[in-house]
């Protein structure tokens, strides 16, 4: 089965997640330092090919009341910009409070801030593929 990549696209840097084999768990894989949109596009697809993904979820950030902020016009452009020069499948899949989830899971109260894009990415693919797997079996 391919693979399939997740992504937690911020101002400094990508955090990703890809997949198990069998599609059904999302792991941290990496942190990419975000340069512009088309290296970044180029980073992700290269990535992409070399782990056999065929399809991309991107956390889109909504406003909690639902609307389209500039961040997430950004991240729709890029989104674009990725389906258009790589020919990937790629959606959005909202993320809201995924970072928190994220930063709650990995510091524990009073340590220093670490590095979550890669987690927070894991959050995103997580969500996307139980809602996946919920409209298979009917539970949707």
């Amino acid at each position: 089965m391919e693979r399939i990549l997740g992504l937690d696209v911020g101002e400094r840097r990508i955090g990703v997640a890809i997949s198990t084999p069998e599609g059904g768990l999302a792991i941290p894989f990496r942190i990419i330092e975000a340069q512009d949109e088309e290296a970044d596009a180029q980073a992700i697809i290269h990535l992409a090919r070399s782990e056999n993904a065929s399809l991309v979820i991107i956390g889109h950030p909504i406003s909690m009341d639902g609307t389209a902020g500039p961040q997430a016009r950004k991240i729709e452009a890029f989104a674009k910009v990725l389906r258009e020069t790589s020919g990937l499948r790629v959606e959005l899949c909202d993320e809201r409070l995924s970072t928190v989830q994220a930063r709650r899971a990995q510091s524990p109260a009073g340590k220093r801030q670490v590095r979550v894009d890669d987690v927070a990415a894991s959050i995103i693919l997580q969500s996307y593929l139980d809602r996946q797997r919920a409209e298979q079996t009917g539970a949707a």
